[in-house]
This record gives C-alpha cells, structure tokens and sequence, in this order.
C-alpha cells in the first residue's frame, strides 16, 4: 500500500446547499452547469461527508459555488462557501514552482544530485543521495520510503495531534528504511522527497521554503487568502470543523492539530485560492515556458494509485488526469486531519474548478475511493461544462 492510500486510511486522509454566484455583471448563464454542481456536491455530502464546498470558474472568470452540509455536527453551522482548509498536498505544487522558478534562473539544475545541496543527509540502509536527483524528488521517482508519523485510532490521535517533528527528523526516519526501489525505477509517493525539496530551497536560496513560497507563488498569484501556520494547530475563521471516521460510530473531530510534515504541509488556503494557483500556473504567469513544458513531463502512477487517479499521470509536483469530454487536465490534490480537497484546471488555465471537504472517510479503502470517485466526478463534470477540455 502506497503511503498516499496509507494517508487516506489513517490520518488523512436532509442535505441543504447553497448556491452564490459572484459580483460580476448581471447575466444569464445556462442553468445546466449550476444545477449540476449543486447536484455533485449533494452526492459528496450524501456519502455521509459532514461539509463539502466546491467553487468553480469559468472561461470567462464568472464564479458559481455551491456548498452542502454542515461545518459543525454539534451546532448545525453552515458551511461557508469561503472557508478555510488544510491544504495538505497540494503544497507539494507551490514547492515544485519554486524549484522549477530556481531552475530557470540558473541556481539550481533539476538534474543536480540531493547530495549536492544536502550532502551526507540521504544516506544508509542502501539509500545514496548522490544517485537521487531533484527532478526525482519531485517526480516521486527517487525511491524515498516514507515514514511519516501518523495516527490510525481516536486514541493515537489524542495522543500525537500536538506533536513537533523538524524536517530532518522525518528524513531520518526514511532513512532507518532500505529505498522502495532504486532511483528512477519506480513510482511511489514520498512525502519524504518534498521534505528534502523544502531543504534544498532552504539550501540555495538562504531563507525558509515557505518564504520562498509566499514571495515567488502567492504574490504573483494574488492568493492572499493562503497563509502558512507552521506548528499553530488552529485554523484561522471561518473553518468547517474536521473529522475523521475511523470506524463505524467512530467520527471524531480532528480540527485542531499540528500538522506532521509543518514546514512544508501546513499551509490554510480557501478554494478561492486554489483556483487562482491553478490558473495562474497552467496560464504561464508563474513559470517561463520552458519550466512549464518540464513541469508537465508526467510519468505513470503506481497502480495503487490509479485506484485514485484513473488514467492519472505524475509530473513535477502536478497531476494530469483525463477528461471524460477528451483531453486532459492539472490537478494536485491534497487530504491531512480530515480535510480532502481536489480541484482541477484545463491546460490553457481558463477553467478550473475547486471542491473540499471537511470529512475523511477512511475507515476502509471502499470508502477512500468512494469520495475519491464522487470529487472527481465533480472537478470533471465542472471542467467539461464548457466543452472538452484542453491538454
């Protein structure tokens, strides 16, 4: 089992819904996509997720948002179609920007060794940084095992929720393991290889990679909604509560928690947000043609995760999957303490679309897969509202 269904399995990874549409000028708009997006985000909430909230923009930048459930199991709130989340994996892309930014200004080569940059850091039990390349870290082709913390029980999570590792105590950790395979001769997600990724930014630039981050990716994005909390355990208002099932009759509320890997997953973001990192980035704004073209090299995911991502590529930190109306697009998803946010845009950024939600049903795969599914379905029925989709 690969460590992203590992993710989903532990920790993670009457409906009513709400329609808003935003403040551009009043125009009819086909009633077909919005009813749909109401529909998709009904079927999510009716898996038994507590909260679901999706956002979707058009080609002509036009926002429809739809939410379903609640935030709160003990209150009832509503869900607020602008609130915040864990970002979880999805920071995995805003690292891999940076990197490829580095890349194009010449301080760094994607071919460069991990012991360039971190000699003597990737080492033992047949690991050798000096064989591991950058592209490989980001392309999860590197062989890392991942070793991450995680909790499994109610109990474990009460006991770890608190919890502080430093990046070079997780690397450690996948250290104490032998490589899953040798570099470039497999795939397997390693959240170990993002750790390394965040160091090596560290490394040629002076400063932290979530600096790195706000400077080179938010600001040009305008994503002012996305903040990094590091070890803060609480999210900033509004927030649907989180929760995780373990079990039948096991829901618990997983809100407040540090996240594990901080420096590099704890990043709070909104769907607003998200789709103007998507469209940002597939539209060319936040990289030079050349690093964009690399970005979308993708290789084949391990067949544990096509469960997830049927037909599903992996390239430089971003995921390209098909759509069911031809063509392809970008995604990177991302599931931690109980949020599981997926989202989408076509390959010439024009339309791209955004649904989180607020509950990780992992008690068993059947379940993963099942919300897997009904989000996906959701990100392309949105995506092909507006005719097929562009590679």
């Amino acid at each position: 089992m690969t460590s992203i269904l590992r993710k989903r399995l532990g920790v993670a990874l009457g409906v009513a819904a709400l329609l808003v549409a935003d403040a551009a000028p009043a125009v009819a708009r086909p009633a077909g996509p919005v009813e749909r997006l109401r529909q998709d985000t009904e079927a999510i909430r009716a898996l038994g997720v507590s909260g679901v909230q999706a956002r979707v923009v058009g080609a002509d930048g036009r926002e429809s948002v739809a939410v379903s459930g609640t935030a709160d199991l003990r209150t009832g709130r509503p869900v607020s179609s602008g609130g915040y989340f864990r970002m979880a994996s999805t920071s995995k892309t805003l690292v891999a920007v940076v990197v490829l930014q580095l890349e194009a200004e010449g301080r760094v080569s994607l071919d460069d060794s991990v012991d360039r940059w971190l000699p003597g850091v990737v080492r033992g039990n047949g690991n050798d940084g000096r064989r591991i390349t950058i592209r490989q870290l980001l392309q999860h082709t590197s062989g890392i095992h991942d070793d991450l913390p995680g909790y499994t029980t109610p109990g474990e999570y009460y006991q770890q929720r608190y919890d502080v590792y430093e990046p070079e105590e997780l690397v450690a950790r996948a250290m104490a393991h032998a490589p899953d395979f040798p570099p470039g001769e497999g795939w397997g997600y390693s959240n170990t290889g993002y750790v390394l990724l965040d160091m090596v930014i560290e490394k040629v630039t002076g400063r932290r990679a979530h600096r790195e981050i706000g400077d080179r990716v938010l600001r040009r994005a305008g994503m002012d909604q996305t903040r990094w909390l590091g070890t803060s355990p609480v999210l900033p208002r509004p927030h649907a509560r989180a929760y995780q099932l373990f079990g039948p009759g096991s829901r618990v509320d997983v809100t407040d928690q540090v996240t594990v890997d901080y420096e590099n997953l704890s990043w709070v973001t909104t769907t607003r947000d998200e789709n103007r990192l998507f469209r940002a980035l597939l539209a060319g704004r936040l990289l030079p043609a050349r690093q964009l073209a690399e970005m979308k090299r993708t290789v084949p995911v391990s067949a544990e995760v096509q469960r997830l991502w049927p037909g599903g590529r992996y390239g430089l930190g971003l995921v390209e999957r098909p759509l069911s109306c031809g063509g392809t697009y970008w995604s990177h998803e991302g599931g931690d303490g109980g949020y599981i946010t997926l989202n989408g845009v076509t390959g010439d950024g024009r339309r791209s679309a955004v649904v989180s939600m607020s509950e990780a049903r992992g008690d068993a795969l059947e379940h993963v897969v099942e919300q897997e599914d009904a989000a996906s379905a959701l990100i392309d029925h949105a995506l092909c509202g507006g005719g097929a989709g562009a590679a």
